[in-house]
């Protein structure tokens, strides 16, 4: 977590800012925090489905492997 000190700083840049300005900024740090908790989101439930991920890949080798799968055809897609 970031540190109160650092977070009083970026606080008092941001205070002697015109208040247009403030706004703007407030704006773009909410849109970048929900980009970043989207990312952290997306993350973690990668992590969660790795092995799935694994297993899946196995299956599809093998199945390749042993002449079971077919081409995909874009077109039912």
């Amino acid at each position: 977590m970031a540190s109160t000190a650092a977070i009083m700083t970026v606080t008092k840049m941001l205070e002697s800012l015109p208040e247009s300005v403030q706004e703007q900024v407030i704006e773009h740090l909410r849109e970048y925090l929900a980009d970043l908790q989207d990312e952290l989101k997306w993350d973690s439930m990668f992590e969660r489905s790795q092995s799935q991920l694994m297993a899946a890949a196995r299956r599809a080798k093998q199945e390749i492997a042993q002449g079971r799968a077919q081409p995909m055809d874009y077109e039912q897609l």
